[in-house]
Parts: structure tokens; sequence; C-alpha cells
């Protein structure tokens, strides 16, 4: 059966279990804990990997070439340099291990544990023109995703006694959407529709193209709907929310309104569908829009214009 209901969110992790040791002979580990799986399998990991090494050049450096010895090996320590939430391990441990099939790596930090400033993440120890020419997409791959994890959890922590959910959005970086969904999950988000292939969603301008009529666009949308699909329409008027009521939608989403209209919203719909805010949502505002009683709150600003965690790679 097909669902709009959003994926639920790993459990993230306070305290380290114990280093993690990964060397040459070690399978690849995907999984980070609990629900927390990276979305690729092994061969598209490798495949999303090597295709990023070679976007930067990386097997051809010739800065590294030109300065280092072929033979020469090295130890570096990845380090995080402000407090966060981590997400990208298995995409940072493939960067190297494309590079250095022999690399050994100590992993200190999984994906979904919270860290402070100068905590370790990775303790690698291989070729060293492997680590440099690996460092820069490792990093990229790791700062991103820690960022997005990062700024769901303040979501997450922001609305903690709710009963609402803290989703993401397609707003995410073309090409990067699963990875950048699965670091909201490591923050402890949930992940809203995938693509718009999976999930039914008039918005604004679906109805715009039928005149504005929220009946027939919902009655289009149950006759191509799977079996078991929920159908979820975007209202931006209490006028709407009352026409959605009435076309019996699974789910609303309420665009842009008011606190205090969300309130009046929540109210007249009654628990007959589930109810999701969006739109112009910030860590200042969305304990309020929590506290109106919405189900779900999704978040554009997860994805689309997170500040990247900041990391180094230092080698001995």
């Amino acid at each position: 059966m097909t669902s709009m209901i959003p994926n639920e969110p790993s459990p993230r992790r306070e305290r380290r279990s114990g280093p993690r040791t990964v060397t040459p002979l070690a399978p690849p580990t995907l999984e980070g804990t609990g629900a927390l799986k990276l979305p690729f399998d092994q061969a598209t990991l490798h495949a999303t990997v090597r295709a990023a090494l070679q976007e930067d050049g990386a097997f051809h450096d010739l800065t590294t070439i030109a300065t280092v010895v072929s033979d020469r090996r090295a130890r570096g320590t990845l380090v995080v340099r402000r407090d966060g939430v981590i997400a990208g391990i298995p995409v940072a441990l493939e960067t190297f291990r494309v590079l250095d099939s022999k690399i050994s790596i100590r992993v200190d930090a999984e994906d979904g544990t919270r860290v402070s400033a100068g905590s370790t993440l990775l303790y690698v120890t291989g070729h060293a023109r492997a680590l440099l020419s690996a460092e820069r997409v490792a990093l990229n791959y790791l700062q991103r995703l820690s960022g997005i994890a990062t700024m769901t959890a303040k979501f997450v922590e922001a609305i903690d006694g709710t009963a609402a959910k803290i989703l993401d959005t397609r707003k995410t970086t073309p090409g990067w959407r699963l990875l950048e969904k699965y670091a909201v999950r490591a923050g402890g988000g949930s992940n809203h529709r995938v693509d718009l292939a999976s999930a039914i969603l008039i918005k604004d301008n679906h109805l715009a193209a039928l005149d504005g009529d929220v009946a027939l666009a919902v009655r289009r949308a149950r006759q191509l709907a799977p079996p078991g699909m929920q159908v979820e329409i975007e209202c931006e008027t209490l006028e709407q929310v009352d026409q959605a009521i009435a076309a019996n939608v699974d789910v609303i989403l309420l665009d842009n309104m008011s606190v205090a209209d969300m309130r009046v919203a929540v109210g007249r719909i009654g628990g007959r569908a589930l109810v999701e805010a969006s739109g112009g949502v910030t860590l200042a505002n969305v304990r309020r829009i929590a506290e109106t009683g919405v189900d779900w709150i999704s978040v554009g600003a997860l994805t689309h214009s997170v500040e990247a965690l900041d990391m180094a790679l230092e080698l001995e």
C-alpha cells in the first residue's frame, strides 16, 4: 500500500558506542544505527563516489603526483570544528577506499551521533597520495550532509514535547536528494515524498490550471491514485480548507498561513485529515506552529540553504 505518511526518523545517538575499525578486508558498512540506512547499495555508492572523484580530477591530481612520492604512507585525523550531528560517514569511507583499497580507517562517530567541536570522526592510515586526493570530496560529502543533520536536529529539538513531526521537502541539490533526505533522518527528522511519482500533492499551480476547482482536482487525483495512496492538497486560505474538507482529502497542507489561521484550520479539520504546515518556517516560529496542533511541519531550509558543518582532515 502506498501512502503519504512520512518515513519515521532514525534514533539519533547521543553517545558513541566505541570506535569501529574498517580494515582492507572489512565489508562496506552502509547502515548507521537502528533504521538509519544509507539509501544506496554498494554498487550505487561506489559509482556515485567514483563520479564525484572524477569530477574533482582526483585520479590525476597533478599537485599531489608532483610533490608526493608514490609509496609514501601517511596517517590523518578527520576532526569536526563545530558542535553538530554527523551524517555521511559511509560515503566518506567509500571515497577514501576508492582511491586506496588497502586503507585502514577507525570510525569514532557514526551517522546520527551528536559531536562537539574538536571531536575526531575518522582516523585514516594509507597511501599519502590517496588521502590527499580524496580529502576534498570526502569533506564535501560529510560537511554538507552533517550540516543538514545538524539543522534538522535543531528544528526537532525546538518542537520537543509537541505531537508534530519535522519533514523535509523536494528543495534538494540535484543528484543529492537521497543523500540529503538520509541526512534529515540522521538529524531526527522525517522524509516527505521522495519524488513526483511517489505521492499526490495538489499545489496552487495545479489548482490554477483548473480555475481553482478543489473538488475537481481531488476527484481527478482519486481516479489516478493507486489504491491506498493518500491525496494531499495545498490550501492558502480558510475557504480552501473548507473545500478540501468537503472533498474528503487525506492531507491538508496549510501554505504560508498565519499561526492564528493555522489554529482555526486545525479546529475546522477536526482530525478528518492530517494537517501539514509549510512556508516561512524558521527556528524562531516553528514551536508556535507546532502548538497549533498540526501533524507535520515541512521545512525547505533543511536542505536548500543549510550551512555546512566545518571539518578538516589533518595529516601527520
